[in-house]
């Protein structure tokens, strides 16, 4: 028997979540087959494994955490490959003591109501599973806010799948506090258990709990960790981009024709590398152990996506070296990879410098969090018609509120003003950008 240990999953990732599992056992796998899918750093990404032979053993379980190094199969090498017209279609896999998998059924969402002569606990044949839990990762985050051991909360599934309304359940029972009769009634009928949200009473009256999901859990892990260990100081700007309007109009068609879309954040992308290079403390990074500072020589750019899981940033790699015709036809793939959920780990990786805009939605500006270990943001809201005094008159101009936070430890505001005028004046004059590939 050989191991297959899960390999190096990137830049500072030492664990995932294990999201499906690819494989049984008795299935015969080739070099290079993906077997298990990990969820971590808010992308989900599918490993193969580097053996060829016959899956002897399984060593994780869906929903579980698993470390870089631990093992997740046993392949005994050397049996007989799948024949290529019959190679067998990848699904999911149960843990050993898992039910057979059948089709969701929509899960009406109930109160917890205690059953005759019993504490508001989980149904009568629900018993504790002895061994390792299983749940997901939010449902363990909450038994760990709840000081709950998951080892003895019941579960009526017969694999012994924890769910929230199982937790809440068990600590409604042992806290003895009567569990509400009504549900609010925008709570989701066909919920799977995993994502059904639970009533309890505080002391002031009714309250949803709606755990959270990996990618929220990861965002707000990494918000905290940036707010808390970087001074941040927003500059705030506006850029009339009247002439990048007409410029952009003219042009749309040509970018269309080749692929993509041009919009704005395109011009702000490539005019963003060229001031990243005029100005390389807002292409760094600070290392305080060794008191230096790491200026990159590259120029990969995050750019902030809203998914219906969260918020994540792909990383468009090399701006200053593509055409805005390039950067108009990468970036809505990658936006749509995001919506997607079909990032890989290096999608959100290496990132130099980020942007985050909400024009699309509203507002008149914002203060963006860095995404550490950057040292500043941009942030692009929505653009409006604003009389300008131009010219010994006042004009209608068509302008848009950037907000640049940057890291206070290495940058001074007077370097964030010049920083965001320089970006400014290059808007303003879009001929300057050239859409030639």
């Amino acid at each position: 028997m050989t191991e297959f240990r899960l390999p190096e999953l990137g830049e500072n990732i030492h664990a995932g979540t294990v999201g499906k599992i690819l494989v049984k056992p008795g299935d015969v796998i080739v070099s290079g087959q993906n077997v298990i899918e990990i969820e971590t750093d808010k992308a989900v990404a599918e490993i193969p494994s580097p053996l060829g032979g016959r899956v002897a053993e399984i060593r994780v379980t869906e929903g579980g955490t698993v470390r870089v190094g631990d093992v997740v199969l046993l392949v005994e090498e050397g049996a007989a490959a799948p024949a290529p017209t019959a190679a067998p279609v990848a699904a999911p896999a149960a843990a050993p003591v898992a039910a057979p998998a059948a089709a969701p059924t929509p899960v009406p969402v109930k109160p917890i109501e205690p059953a005759s002569g019993q504490d508001a606990a989980a149904p009568a044949d629900a018993t504790p599973h002895p061994g390792i839990a299983r749940a997901t990762p939010s449902v363990r985050q909450m038994a760990r806010e709840l000081d709950i051991d998951l080892n003895e909360v019941p579960s009526p599934d017969p694999s012994g799948r924890i769910t929230a309304r199982d937790l809440l359940a068990y600590d409604l029972s042992r806290n003895k506090v009567s569990a509400p009769t009504t549900v609010l009634p925008f709570l989701p009928v066909s919920a799977s258990p995993a994502e059904t949200a639970d009533m309890a009473n505080d002391k002031w009256g009714m309250v949803l709990q709606k755990p959270m999901n990996s990618v929220r859990i990861t965002t707000a892990e990494r918000m905290t960790a940036s707010w808390t260990s970087i001074p941040h100081v927003t500059h705030f700007d506006n850029a009339d981009i009247t002439a990048l309007e007409e410029v952009r109009l003219r042009a749309a068609k040509k970018v269309d024709e080749a692929g993509g879309k041009l919009t704005v954040t395109s011009f702000v992308l490539k005019a963003l590398a060229e001031a990243l290079k005029h100005f390389p403390k807002f292409n760094a990074s600070v290392d305080m152990e060794r008191h230096c500072v790491l200026l990159k020589k590259y120029y990969h750019i995050g750019v902030a996506v809203d998914t219906p899981n969260g918020l994540l940033v792909p990383v468009l790699r090399d701006v200053d070296k593509k055409s805005l015709t390039q950067i108009s036809i990468e970036l809505p793939e990658l936006a749509k990879k995001a919506r997607d959920r079909r990032l890989a780990l290096e999608d959100m990786q290496g990132g130099t410098f980020t942007v985050s805009n909400l024009g699309g939605v509203g507002g008149h500006g914002f203060t963006p969090i860095i995404n550490a270990p950057e040292v500043a943001v941009l942030g692009m809201s929505r653009s409006s018609i604003a009389p300008v005094w131009k010219h010994g008159q006042f004009s209608p101009r068509l302008m848009l509120p950037l907000s640049l936070s940057y890291d206070h430890r290495l940058i001074d505001g007077a370097d964030a003003a010049r920083f965001l005028r320089w970006l400014v004046e290059v808007i303003e004059q879009p001929w300057k950008l050239f859409l030639e590939d």
